[in-house]
């Protein structure tokens, strides 16, 4: 039987966090749009566990757009200080209200206000237009909760394959895979 890659997942993540100066939780995420161009940018894990790894946007922005449209991703983890890496690919799903409502309400106010002013990716033709709309919506919510919009939401991706790096004198670096199966994983290790 395999390992669990969830559980040596936690095993990596936990010195990461003891480790990394900054944003130990930071992933990049690549995309592609319907015609298969990619992108990729950096996006904060917010929940993870053998369901899946969840992180939060803005689903009307470029991202978002290319996930409703093309729900496939790749994650990537690198860990510079511990030498090490972790790959994820699969399939996206958008999580449910309770679960988005829930990480919105420990967002700071001000990152709750700049989600309903942000019209995320799209041209900003002067920084005091961002700054104006900002405005706004702080005088709209002044002294009451700010609600998650409408627009603003999180994905989980669901594993289909998690690759574990780690990096070796020489580059004989060692590389465990595990590949999701009907019964459970597979393991397996790959030529560096």
């Amino acid at each position: 039987m395999a390992d669990d890659p969830f559980a040596l997942f936690d095993d990596w993540y936990r010195k990461a966090r003891e480790t990394e100066i900054n944003d130990s939780n930071a992933m990049a995420l690549a995309t592609a749009d319907p015609e298969g161009h990619p992108s990729v940018r950096m996006v904060l894990l917010k929940g993870h566990g053998p369901d899946g790894f969840i992180f939060y946007t803005n689903y009307e922005g470029r991202k978002g757009g290319e996930l409703l449209a093309n729900p496939h991703t790749a994650l990537l983890f690198h860990w510079k200080s511990l030498r090490r890496q972790i790959r994820i690919e699969g399939p996206v799903t958008p999580v449910d209200d309770a679960t988005a409502d829930a990480y919105f309400a420990t967002r700071s106010r001000d990152s709750q206000l700049g989600a309903w002013a942000s019209d995320q990716s799209r041209p900003l033709p002067e920084r005091r237009i961002f700054e104006q709309r900002f405005a706004e919506v702080e005088k709209l919510f002044a002294d009451k909760p700010v609600p998650r919009p409408p627009h603003w939401s999180g994905f989980r991706v669901t594993p289909q394959r998690i690759e574990f790096w780690e990096d070796r004198d020489h580059r004989l670096h060692h590389r465990r895979v595990f590949t999701r199966t009907e019964t459970g994983w597979n393991e397996g290790l790959l030529y560096p």
